[in-house]
C-alpha cells in the first residue's frame, strides 16, 4: 500500500488513530532525536532537523504502516564513530561531513533498492547483528557518563579507555549533575513499568528544564542544552568533498546495511502482526530517498526504530499519515517551541539515551544461541568482543567476515548421511541415528545435503573414498540420493564425470536417486546421462537397491 492509495482510502476512524498516533509518537520523538544527535557528535537541534523531512519521504515510499523512521541510538553512534575520524565534533566541518554521510548512506540504499539488493542484508547474520547490537549498547551507555558525571572525557569508542578516564577523574565528578541524570533515569524506568504508554520521556524534559531555569541550575555547574536556533532548516546541498567520502565510505555501506537491516526487521515483525505484504525493495528505495532528502535539510542518517514503531503501533497507526502527522508537529516544534529548550540539562539527555539502550543488551539471544547452535553462539560472542576490543568498525568488520567464514565452511562441508533399509518399509534412513536401519551388502548409500557446485565437489570426492573404505565389504554399486541436490554448475558436472569413470573402471554401478528437473537438464546438455544410463537414474533409493538385489 502506498501514501496515494492510503489518502483514498482513509475512513474517519483511520484518520482519527493515525493523528493520535502522530502526535503521541512526535511527543516520544522529539527529546530521543536530540538526545540521539547529542550521541552523534551533533548540535541537539539536527536531531529535530533529521526528524522532519526523512520522515515525509518515508511515508511518501515506503510499505510499513506502523514503522517510525528518524535518528536512532545505532546509527547515531556509527556516525559518531565515522564522522569524528575526519573532524572535531562540535564544528562545522563535523556537521557538514555528518549531512555529507547522510547524502551518500541515501545514494547507496536507493541503488541497493533499484538494483534489487535487499538480499545483501543477509550477510549480515542475525548473532553478529545481536553480538554487535549489545556491545555498541554498553558503548552508547558509557559514552553518556561525561555528560551523567559533569566531566570531559576524550571521545572513544573502547571502552577501556572511558572507563580510564572515568576513574582517573573521580575527584572531579560533579554531585549535582550526577543527582540531575540518576532522578532522570530512575523517574524514567518507574514511568516505563507503571504506564509504558505514558509519554515519560516528555514528562522528564518538561519537569527537569523547568526546575533547571528555576533554580538557575546552571549557575550551580549544570551543563545545559543552551541557545537553540529556531526555524526550518534552510535547503542546501552537501558539501562534496572527495577526501571526507573515501574515508566515510565503509561506514557509509556498514550504516546503509545496518540501517536498513534494523528498519526491515522491525517493520516484518508488524507486517506479520497486522497481516500486510511489505517489499524489501521499495522499502531500501524509501529509507535511501529519506536519507538523500534529509541531507538536504540538514538531517543526518536515519532509519526506522523499534521504540517508537511500537509506540506508533500501540497509539493506533494504520497508515503511513501517522508518520506525516509525526514530522508535522516536529516541524512545528523547530519553528515555535526551540527557546523551551534552552535550560534543558544534557545530563537528561544522556539519561533518556542510557534508559533507551538497556533494551538493546540481548541476553536472551545468548541463552537461545546456546539450545540450539553453539556455533552461531561464538558468532555472536566474537563479535561482542572485537566491538568492544578493536572499536565499531572493525568489529562489524570481524564479525562480518567470521559470518562469511563459517558461512563458506558450512557449504563447502555440507551434511552427507551413510542410509540402511528400514526393515519391513521402501524407506531408507540414516545409520547413525536410526539404529533399525540396516546397511545393504556391497551397495554403499548415499544421501547429500546440498547444492553441489565447485566449494563442495572435493569434499563429496573425498567423503566418497572414506566411505568406501568405511563399507567393509566388497563394493559393487554406489547410490547416490540425489533429492538435496538442489542445483550444480560445471565444476559439478566435471566431478560426477570424473567419479563415474572411476566407478566404471572398478567395476562399480553408479546410480542416482531423487534427482530434480533442472539438474537432471544440465546433466542432459553435458551428455552425462547418455555415459550414466537412462536405467541408473531412478525416483527412488529403493527402486535402485531392489534392482540391484533381484
Amino acid at each position: 500500500m502506498t501514501l496515494l492509495s492510503t489518502l483514498h482510502d482513509t475512513d474517519g476512524a483511520t484518520l482519527r488513530g493515525d493523528v493520535t498516533a502522530g502526535l503521541t509518537t512526535a511527543v516520544m520523538l522529539v527529546p530521543q532525536a536530540m538526545a540521539y544527535a547529542m550521541l552523534a557528535g551533533l548540535d541537539p537541534i539536527v536531531g529535530l532537523y533529521s526528524a522532519t523531512v526523512p520522515l515525509i519521504a518515508y511515508a511518501a515510499l515506503g510499505t510499513s504502516r506502523q514503522l517510525a523512521v528518524g535518528p536512532v541510538a545505532m546509527v547515531s553512534l556509527l556516525v559518531a564513530s565515522a564522522v569524528g575520524g575526519v573532524a572535531e565534533p562540535g564544528t562545522s566541518e563535523f556537521f557538514g561531513y555528518a549531512v555529507l554521510l547522510a547524502a551518500m548512506v541515501g545514494g547507496l540504499q536507493l541503488g541497493m533498492g533499484y538494483a534489487r539488493l535487499g538480499f545483501l542484508v543477509n550477510f549480515l547474520s542475525h548473532p553478529v547483528v545481536s553480538g554487535f547490537t549489545s556491545a555498541a549498547a554498553l558503548i552508547i551507555g558509557l559514552s553518556q557518563l561525561k555528560h551523567v558525571l559533569g566531566i570531559h572525557i576524550p571521545r572513544s569508542h573502547h571502552i577501556t579507555e572511558i572507563l580510564s578516564h572515568t576513574m582517573s577523574q573521580v575527584s572531579s565528578w560533579h554531585p549535582l549533575t550526577m543527582a540531575v541524570a540518576a532522578a532522570s533515569m530512575a523517574a524514567l524506568l518507574l514511568l516505563e513499568r507503571l504506564s509504558p504508554r505514558f509519554p515519560r520521556f516528555l514528562l522528564v524534559l518538561a519537569v527537569s528544564t523547568a526546575v533547571s531555569w528555576w533554580a538557575d541550575l546552571s549557575a550551580a555547574g549544570l551543563k545545559i542544552v543552551g541557545s537553540v536556533p529556531g526555524g526550518l532548516p534552510t535547503p542546501a546541498l552537501p558539501t562534496l568533498d572527495a577526501a571526507a567520502m573515501r574515508a566515510l565510505l565503509p561506514m557509509a555501506i556498514t550504516i546503509s546495511l545496518v540501517g536498513f537491516m534494523e528498519s526491515i526487521a522491525v517493520a516484518k515483525g508488524f507486517a506479520r502482526k497486522h497481516r500486510y505484504d511489505l517489499d524489501p525493495d521499495q522499502e531500501l528505495k524509501a529509507l535511501g530517498a529519506a536519507n538523500l532528502l534529509g541531507s538536504l535539510f540538514g538531517a543526518y542518517p536515519t532509519t526506522g526504530g523499534f521504540s517508537r514503531s511500537a509506540v506508533n503501533d500501540q497509539a493506533g497507526a494504520k497508515t503511513m499519515l501517522a508518520g506525516l502527522v509525526t514530522a508535522l508537529a516536529a516541524g512545528l516544534t523547530l519553528m515555535f517551541l526551540t527557546p523551551l529548550f534552552t535550560f534543558l540539562p544534557k545530563a537528561v539527555l544522556a539519561a533518556i539515551i542510557m534508559t533507551a539502550v538497556v533494551g538493546l543488551v540481548d541476553l536472551g539471544e545468548v541463552r537461545h544461541l546456546w539450545q540450539i547452535s553453539k556455533p552461531d553462539l561464538a558468532l555472536l560472542v566474537l563479535t561482542f568482543v572485537a566491538t568492544l576490543v578493536l572499536g565499531i568498525e572493525l568489529g562489524v568488520l570481524t564479525g562480518v567476515l567470521a559470518s562469511l567464514t563459517w558461512f563458506v565452511k558450512r557449504v563447502s562441508t555440507p551434511h552427507i548421511a551413510v542410509l540402511g533399509h528400514l526393515p519391513g518399509h521402501d524407506v531408507y534412513r540414516k545409520l547413525q541415528t536410526h539404529p533399525d536401519a540396516q546397511p545393504i551388502p556391497g551397495v554403499l548409500l548415499v544421501r547429500f545435503d546440498a547444492p553441489l557446485f565447485f566449494g563442495n565437489v572435493g569434499f563429496l570426492k573425498r567423503s566418497l573414498a572414506t566411505l568406501e573404505a568405511d563399507h567393509g565389504t566388497e563394493l559393487r554399486a554406489v547410490v547416490l540420493d540425489a533429492k538435496g541436490i538442489g542445483d550444480v554448475d560445471a565444476s559439478a558436472v566435471s566431478a560426477l564425470e570424473e567419479l563415474l569413470e572411476h566407478y566404471q573402471g572398478r567395476g562399480v554401478e553408479l546410480w542416482i536417486a531423487g534427482m530434480h528437473g533442472p539438474v537432471r537438464e544440465a546433466l542432459e546438455r553435458a551428455h552425462f546421462m547418455e555415459r550414466l544410463g537412462e536405467d541408473r537414474l531412478v525416483f527412488r533409493v529403493h527402486d535402485a537397491v531392489t534392482a540391484l538385489t533381484a
